[in-house]
């Protein structure tokens, strides 16, 4: 590196130092040094199908880290018109234009119109040679078959976040993990728009992709899910939504606290984690009184919260079988 400053008749010093142009004198740190730099050598030109929330906010943030977005496109054209403008890019009338001044094209539309997305982008045939991603989660690489029969490489990167709106999505996408399905082709260039994102590559195989979204779901979809259903319970015993909210936020902070420190295993407390049937029984005889339509939820999480204490060690399997049955047999009994 020294030599080749040395030949382009420029100097540095490591730490805090100067870059001596025969023309100007800038005075910068190495290491802003080196990320200008590669971000000028690096540059990617980025085309983006569908501007909704995600792929907006992929486009700021690729934007920011130095990245050319040169076109976008959707049909909604006050989505387009947002898009413009806050990532610079050119709106184009037709997707498959894109190829002729691009190097890589993101689709993110609704899973249902990737296919089709991808299918007008590979009429076009400067597609060979480049890079075609799209950013599902359940939908894996096969979405992609008619870019790769025209010579593109493909890829997925899924992004790991829930996304409320596009400001949301700008702020909590840097430090989220990216579920990332590449070939040998992509992978260098999935990997490291993954980090210019400011995120964690995670590589999952394209037949778990399903599974592997289902997960995503159980983490966000469900947990939205559960924390409605702890509103239900308590609007039924007098406390309205709001209050319920204030009241169990910062026990499931705690928990989620607990769970990045020690693991979900050791995290586990309650009354199936210390074998207490007496409370399990008192719960159950609440739902059914006040909330009957509840029981097959308390008692379906129960039984796998069985299994979790059961690996936790802190309930034997003569105990394990005493909360199944107790659980097992109310669910029997509200089905009848």
């Amino acid at each position: 590196m020294l030599k080749a400053f040395n030949r382009l008749d420029h100097s540095y010093r490591l730490r805090r130092g100067t870059i001596n142009c025969r023309t100007q004198v800038f005075h910068i740190d190495a290491e802003d040094f080196f990320v200008w730099n590669m971000k000028k050598s690096y540059c990617i030109k980025f085309g983006i199908i569908g501007t909704g929330m995600v792929g907006t906010a992929i486009g700021v943030l690729l934007k920011k880290s130095g990245h050319d977005i040169v076109h976008v496109y959707d049909r909604n054209k006050a989505a387009l018109r947002r898009a413009v403008q806050l990532t610079g890019a050119a709106a184009v009338e037709d997707s498959s234009l894109m190829a002729d001044s691009v190097t890589c094209m993101i689709i993110t539309t609704p899973d249902g119109k990737i296919l089709s997305a991808c299918e007008n982008l590979s009429q076009n045939t400067t597609v060979r040679g480049k890079y075609v991603f799209h950013m599902s989660g359940a939908g894996g690489p096969d979405l992609l078959l008619p870019a790769k029969r025209a010579g593109a490489s493909v890829a997925v990167i899924h992004p790991l976040q829930s996304f409320s709106s596009i400001e949301g999505a700008i702020a909590n996408l840097p430090g989220s993990y990216f579920g990332v399905t590449a070939d040998a082709r992509s992978r260098k260039t999935a990997f490291r728009i993954v980090k210019d994102l400011q995120g964690t590559p995670l590589e999952i195989s394209p037949l778990q992709k399903p599974l592997y979204h289902a997960a995503a779901c159980v983490a966000s979809n469900y947990f939205v899910t559960l924390m409605h259903v702890v509103e239900t319970l308590c609007q039924a015993c007098g406390i309205n939504a709001s209050d319920a909210q204030k009241a169990f936020l910062p026990l499931v902070a705690g928990s989620l606290k607990n769970i990045g420190q020690y693991g979900s295993v050791s995290a586990l407390t309650g009354p199936i984690a210390r074998g207490d049937v007496d409370t399990i029984q008192k719960h159950l005889e609440a739902l059914r009184h006040d909330a009957g339509d509840f029981i097959p939820f308390y008692t379906e999480l129960g039984k796998i919260t069985v299994r979790i204490a059961l690996e936790k060690g802190t309930i034997d399997k003569k105990q394990a079988k005493q909360i199944t049955d107790t659980l097992k047999g109310v669910t029997h009994e509200h089905t009848k």
